[in-house]
């Protein structure tokens, strides 16, 4: 995996393992376009005659999402003859249920979101995503404002979709608990050990009153991606021995009342968030995408019990730089078969350039476009904490390892890490067995 770093201004160019395979579905995709092209454009003609036109874009979590409103709110007043009408298909199993949307009859999306890399994989293999090269090269879209990123995501030298939000992991943590304990603050800089002893000073486990001093969301990446932070090996390497010291150390914070159950959060089906909010969490790694939305929630009054919040950098192995961390992306396409193509991709144009990413940074969102005024206004955002003297340098990253790197076999590869991941954490299997589990496994995926 190359290694670059990564400016204050956020510049996303992201390490990834290069495409060595072709999908088998972009040529039925290509001619789909050729065919459909002209009559698509009638249609649209025709919607936009008769009043306003509808374009619906798939999302998910819609009452804890920020930035939607914002950003269909700009592009409508804009466009007055459309109306952007979301369909809110789920966070659980979002990119099983729009593929199984698109392959199927009825799917009428216009602009679907898509949530990471085997999901994108998944959909451009099904043949049935749009290629936007003609669109992109017809209006003229500088791919050079995505540092690079675009480049990453290409399939037969393909683009099929663009990125408007990069987000990267961090440590939040309550600062309430830590001055009640008397404990002084994270900092951007802490190894896996310190971390460790840290989240174990700040647990209370008195009935009633418990505090937990680290929270691990049920994602595999909560846990397993704190392996790839060196650089030395990748999650679709298809060896896993690397992973034994992260959940030797999970696993044992588990065992003492360090962090929360798995198997308790999976039963509950507790949100990362409402875990938070509850206020008995000191710490949590998790993603920037969380920023805006805990911003808003304290904003409104919803959450009162984590106002006092902070972010620091991740914490990382003996002899690694700060501030390295995990990044993904979130993606629009248009579908094969979308009703309104040209307008959905005014659409994307909008939300993934330099407009939608102010809107997306005034809400405390990572956006993909990003430059000095853009990553101005993320820490200047109404809510975030700029006098800690932690939270405005941990937007400060240098060096950003994508959490599944592009492979045609990516979403096998995902299956076998979340079943792996699933068996361990609930204690079905020791973590060597797991590792083994995916050893095996995903070496046969790769032909290994």
């Amino acid at each position: 995996m190359k290694k670059r770093a990564l400016s204050l201004a956020l510049a996303c160019t992201m390490a990834v393992t290069a495409l060595a395979g072709c999908s088998g579905g972009s040529k039925e995709t290509t001619a789909a376009t050729e065919g459909t092209k002209a009559e698509t454009k009638a249609a649209e003609t025709t919607a936009s005659a008769g009043g306003q036109t509808t374009l619906k874009w798939s999302v998910w979590d819609i009452s804890s999402t920020t930035y939607y409103q914002p950003l269909i709110d700009a592009f409508e007043k804009a466009h007055p003859d459309v109306k952007i009408e979301m369909v809110d298909l789920g966070s659980t199993d979002y990119q099983t249920v729009l593929a199984t949307e698109l392959t199927g009859s009825g799917s009428d999306f216009d602009v679907v979101t898509v949530k990471d890399v085997p999901g994108y994989m998944t959909l451009v293999n099904k043949g049935v995503l749009e290629p936007l090269d003609s669109y992109i090269e017809s209006s003229k879209v500088d791919l050079a404002q995505y540092k690079g990123l675009t480049d990453q995501i290409k399939v037969e030298n393909k683009l099929y979709e663009l990125p408007f939000r990069n987000d990267f992991w961090v440590l939040f943590y309550n600062k309430d608990i830590f001055d009640k304990a008397g404990v002084a603050y994270p900092t951007n800089d802490m190894t896996f050990e310190q971390y460790d002893k840290l989240a174990r000073s700040l647990t209370v486990d008195t009935p009633g009153q418990e505090v937990y001093g680290a929270h691990y969301h049920t994602w595999r990446s909560a846990v397993q991606l704190f392996g790839v932070l060196d650089g030395k090996n990748t999650i679709i390497d298809g060896k896993y021995d690397f992973l034994k010291p992260y959940y030797d150390m999970v696993l044992k914070e588990q065992e003492d009342g360090v962090c929360q159950d798995y198997a308790t959060l999976k039963t509950s089906g507790l949100h990362y968030s409402g875990a938070f909010a509850q206020g008995n969490i000191a710490m949590m790694n998790m993603g920037t995408w969380f920023i805006s939305t805990l911003m808003d929630k304290i904003r409104t009054g919803e959450y009162t019990d984590c106002k006092n919040w902070g972010i620091v950098k991740y914490p990382h192995a003996e002899g690694v730089e700060p501030g390295s961390t995990l990044a993904t992306i979130t993606s629009l396409a248009i579908p094969a078969n979308a009703p309104h193509k040209d307008l959905a991709w005014e659409f994307i144009n909008f939300v993934s350039g330099k407009d939608g990413a102010e809107i997306l940074a005034s809400t405390g969102t990572i956006p993909a476009v990003m430059n000095s005024t853009v990553a101005d206004l993320v820490s200047s955002a109404d809510g975030f904490p700029k006098a800690d003297g932690t939270s405005v340098e941990a937007l400060n990253t240098s060096k950003l390892y994508l959490e599944m790197p592009v492979n045609p076999k990516s979403s096998e590869i995902e299956t076998v890490l979340n079943e792996a991941h699933d068996a361990i954490m609930t204690g079905s299997i020791t973590a060597d067995d797991g590792i083994a589990q995916m050893n095996e496994k995903i070496g046969a995926i790769l032909g290994k």
